[in-house]
């Protein structure tokens, strides 16, 4: 039996996650962290019947416990009610799902209580790499990852030797505005952002992909995942995202990863690493496919991927504040308070504004997300 923690469970990879609990006996969900979808919350509890659930607020956590009494669920709320079901003692993995930094600190806890983790929340590595390696390694943990990026390259090197790698080839749709220029993009509706051509995730990610900042973000934490300097990272887009990325080794051989763009498979994966499960679905029929092409990626008309490469290269908190600009410019936008141009300029404002801290500390990256909020806010 497998005993997961869900952070994130009402979201698109944590109501994922819980469809392949559906349909695998031996998957056992033991608790489960969410924001303020209490509805579905419910209905997942009643379903999974977990020990122990977190909400967002008080006032949520207070109507929880009403609606489930006499379940005997046990109802936290707030980042301790977080850090409580990334320790669950009955886990054997966490699954981190939720989106920002809010994963940073229940991910350290999951691990220093000897979780494995599959990472799904990007923010985690981006900004902490530096620290959740190490301390992985010395709490011997596995970090599996959930993207279906990163899962393409850890199921291309399962069974090779990491040392043999020459770079790593990291693809990308090119988003529903690729081909597109600033200027064509200047006047892009919300919605219009919101319509991704292939995959279907939560809003914030369906934006960073949209501004291929997500790309970016996937390239930093890359890095950490499997130990590459910037120029062993390579971008390339693939439109039909039929392949989800590629190793090539130091004999010039390459692997790829390829299916149908369905996160199932990612998660499954790293569910019962480095074994497989079947798993149900569309199959990629290569009778029918009739093309896979390839194109290079566009640094001038989305800078929100050429900037992480220049954060990735700068060090230290560098990444912090590109991933925390995005994530408030981000924000901006989905209330249509910002155009979407306007998301890039904001990362680019706060990573010239910002003088790097080459080691931060957890304490030091949150002050750093809260100083590069304080800063576009003043200006935005």
């Amino acid at each position: 039996m497998k005993n997961i923690a869900i952070l994130g469970s009402t979201g698109s990879i944590g109501t994922q996650t819980l469809d392949v609990a559906r349909n695998n006996e031996d998957i056992r969900v033991v608790a489960l962290s969410a924001g303020s979808n209490i509805k579905l919350l419910e209905d997942q509890i009643r379903e999974f019947s977990p020990k122990l659930v977190s909400v967002a607020d008080e006032k949520n956590a207070q109507l929880l416990r009403k609606n489930l009494e006499g379940t005997g669920v046990r109802v936290v709320f707030g980042m301790e009610g977080l850090i409580e079901v990334a320790q669950h003692p009955d886990s054997d993995m966490v699954v981190t799902a939720v989106v920002g930094m809010m994963g940073l600190r229940p991910t350290v806890a999951a691990i220093n209580a000897g979780k494995d983790i599959a990472l799904a929340n990007k923010e985690t590595l981006v900004t902490a790499g530096h620290i959740i390696m190490p301390l992985a390694k010395e709490k011997n943990v596995r970090i599996l990852p959930v993207d279906s990026e990163h899962s393409a390259i850890l199921q291309c090197l399962t069974g090779e030797d990491q040392r043999e790698i020459s770079k790593i080839i990291i693809t990308a749709s090119g988003g529903p505005f690729r081909g597109k220029t600033i200027e064509q993009m200047k006047d892009v509706k919300l919605e219009d952002a919101l319509k991704h051509p292939n995959w279907s995730m939560g809003k914030k990610i369906t934006i960073d992909s949209a501004t291929m900042v997500n790309k970016g973000l996937e390239v930093i934490e890359a890095k950490w995942l499997f130990g590459l300097a910037a120029e062993d990272i390579e971008v390339v887009v693939q439109p039909q995202s039929v392949i989800h990325s590629m190793v090539e080794f130091v004999d010039g051989g390459i692997m790829a990863q390829l299916g149908t763009p369905d996160m199932r498979l990612p998660i499954q994966y790293a569910l019962y690493y480095p074994h497989r499960r079947p798993l149900g679905g569309q199959r990629l029929d290569f009778k029918t496919l009739k093309q896979i092409t390839f194109e290079e990626p566009d640094l001038e008309n989305f800078r929100g991927l050429a900037l992480a490469f220049e954060a990735l290269k700068s060090g230290g908190s560098m990444t912090t504040v590109y991933n925390a600009a995005n994530e408030l410019a981000v924000a901006k936008f989905l209330k249509k308070e910002i155009n979407f141009l306007d998301i890039v300029t904001m990362i680019e404002q706060a990573m010239k504004a910002h003088k790097v801290i080459e080691n931060p500390d957890i304490d030091q990256i949150l002050h750093v997300e809260e100083q590069t909020y304080e800063f576009l806010n003043s200006r935005w």
